[in-house]
């Protein structure tokens, strides 16, 4: 059952600095009544008594007589289950995004807290479904879809579902599970993110928060960036030891768990809820670490050079170029850019971006509490997604809400498949999130009046790439390194600190130096705490769309139509059933290294520009 909906969010990286006094426009704040009037309203409260009784019925009625319903009752069944799917969902959305902004509000930390709390004593009876499902004979339930289409719908989500069926436990110990989810993993998310929320930072006198602080890395001034870097560093060391508890007990607990489950490898949940081989992930993690040379390790040597320095400082790594134009960027002019690009691509995409703009479904300024970073929220298909942006002006802002609107755009597509089957794996979760970047980039780049600035756009997509392949990587490198050490005991701040070194300087190779401070900055990735092994869809997602983007630039007839189908599908079909149509398989190693061929090829032209 639902607990609380996961956001699709983008990678945690150093987006954008301080706006200071410079004016960014009218931020769009949320308008959340399209879920509900407020926490006291009369339909929040009357969906959660509705739950709290449908659940108990469901029960009551489809307990233990699953496999002796006809294909017709078997279908009112799930259609049934999927609607107390959807109310649960709408109520969690709601208490999640209200939380979101302003994460360290005890009011509003309270309300989510009493919503799963709620909900989940009010679903305590549908654990037996899936449980019951499973052990529903292959045979029986074959010719109970052959003979119903509408029924056969749902295939995808019962394969999805049925794929579990050797890690499901007793009915017994699968409601335990049920019952202590809000005080086991949620908790401790929930703990990690008001810990971030109300830290600060002292740079220079001034107490930040969390996102200007991150922000300040991306600073033309090189004082501003390494006095950000040590801001971060000595408050970072200075909760060190919260975060590793974070992450012990987390990672014990997966590991508890998954013992029970019979699951081979700490990383096999995530595969299966992605719907994909572990093969599969494996040929793109090798593949992209194999490329580490030719890329990260290339590509930070010439951005030495154009720094005029021998070595750079982890503070100089999204540093922006010497001859970079430090404007700001005004949200007008932001969403007219990414409109633009959507709409050359195809009017239809930017049709569907255009309601987040002025229909409070996007929270874009900076404010105390809120939550970092950037994400989409589907919320439930009977709605509409919801967007967050930390907005602050800088260029590769505009690149995120490229990115987010790409998450909007899809959900809203998929949402025609229902509850059950619009959820997209995360693997293939950043399909639109990236085209719709590479579109905006295109577009940027295609307008470049000199070589100059098409310097400093092509420069500025390595990175983004880097940060979004090689980066997201190596998280999942050190995410295995972390949890197959933690299988042997408890590890100390300065254990999790050796295995992060580790990866980063694999990743970013012999021209960086690596200040006293930095073995800690795992320390803020929400990803490690609230989705384990989630960081390896985006370079999937990345390598995929480089692949799909280099179709589309060969004139594949009918791509529009062969995308929009792609997106619409939604969870209800495989990732080799939808890279088909485009000629296109996961599963060849070719394929990695043709999407990492891009990025290649965008260095070779900015290693011709430098002459």
């Amino acid at each position: 059952m639902r607990r609380l909906t996961p956001f699709t969010s983008r990678p945690v990286r150093d987006t954008a600095a301080e706006a200071g006094a410079n004016p960014l426009g009218n931020l769009p704040e949320w308008d959340l009544s399209d879920l509900y009037p407020g926490p006291d309203a009369a339909e929040l409260a009357r969906d959660m008594a509705w739950l709290a009784g449908e659940c108990a019925e469901f029960a009551a009625t489809y307990q233990g007589k699953l496999a002796d319903l006809s294909a017709p009752n078997l279908l009112a069944c799930v259609q049934r289950y999927e609607k107390i799917e959807t109310v649960s969902g709408r109520i969690m959305s709601y208490a999640g995004l209200r939380y979101s902004q302003h994460t360290t509000d005890p009011e509003r930390a309270k309300f989510m807290s009493d919503c799963q709390d709620k909900i989940t004593v009010a679903t305590t009876p549908l654990v037996f479904f899936s449980l019951e499902f499973n052990r529903i004979a292959d045979g029986i339930l074959a010719d109970r879809l052959a003979g119903n289409a509408a029924l056969a719908r749902y295939k995808p989500y019962f394969d999805r579902m049925r794929a579990m069926k050797p890690h499901q436990l007793s009915d017994e110990l699968e409601r335990f599970l049920h019952d202590q989810s809000s005080v086991g993993a949620a908790a401790w998310n929930k703990l990690f993110d008001e810990t971030i929320a109300s830290l600060g930072f002292d740079v220079d006198g001034k107490c930040l928060g969390i996102e200007a602080t991150l922000n300040l890395l991306t600073e033309q001034n090189r004082t501003r960036r390494k006095a950000g870097a040590r801001a971060l560093a000595k408050t970072f060391q200075g909760r060190i030891g919260l975060f590793a508890r974070v992450h012990n007990t987390l990672a014990k607990e997966k590991e508890i768990e998954d013992r029970w489950r019979s699951l081979p490898t700490p990383q096999s949940s995530r595969h299966l809820a992605n719907h994909v081989e572990p093969g599969v992930v494996e040929a793109l993690r090798n593949a992209v670490v194999a490329a580490y040379p030719r890329l990260s390790h290339r590509y930070y040597a010439l951005k030495a050079k154009w720094l005029g320095l021998k070595r750079l400082e982890v503070w100089d790594r999204n540093a922006p170029l010497p001859m970079k134009e430090t404007r700001l960027v005004r949200w007008e002019e932001a969403c007219a850019t990414v409109t633009a690009a959507y709409a050359a691509f195809d009017p239809r995409l930017a049709a569907l971006a255009a309601p987040f703009f002025t229909r409070g479904w996007i929270d874009a300024g900076v404010k105390e509490g809120k939550a970092p970073g950037a994400f989409a929220h589907p919320t439930v298909t009977d709605v509409h997604p919801y967007v967050m942006l930390n907005y602050l002006g800088k260029p590769r802002d505009v690149m995120t809400l490229a990115h987010e609107l790409g998450h909007g755009v899809h959900q809203r597509l998929a949402a025609g498949q229902g509850e059950l089957l619009s959820a997209t794996p995360l693997t293939l979760a950043e399909t639109a999130s990236v085209f719709g970047e590479m579109l905006t980039f295109r577009r940027l780049l295609a307008g470049a009046a000199t070589a100059e600035e098409k310097k400093v756009l092509l420069a500025g997509k390595v990175e983004d790439m880097i940060n979004t392949v090689i980066r997201q990587v190596a998280f999942y490198d050190f995410e295995c390194k972390l949890h197959a050490a933690r299988r042997k005991g408890e590890l100390t701040p300065d254990d999790i600190n050796a295995l992060w070194m580790d990866v980063q300087a694999e990743s970013l190779g012999p021209v960086f130096n690596f200040m006293e401070g930095y073995e800690t900055f795992w320390a803020y990735i929400p990803h490690f705490v609230h989705t384990p092994f989630y960081v390896y869809a985006y370079a999937f997602g990345d390598g995929l769309v480089n692949a799909l983007y280099a179709v589309y630039e060969d004139g594949d007839p009918g791509f529009q139509e062969k995308y929009f189908d792609m997106l619409k599908a939604g969870g209800a079909k495989h990732h080799k059933e939808l890279l088909a149509p485009f000629g296109l398989d996961a599963g060849d190693p070719a394929f990695w290294n043709k999407g990492l061929g891009m990025i290649e090829g965008f260095i070779d032209e900015l290693e011709v520009l430098e002459g």
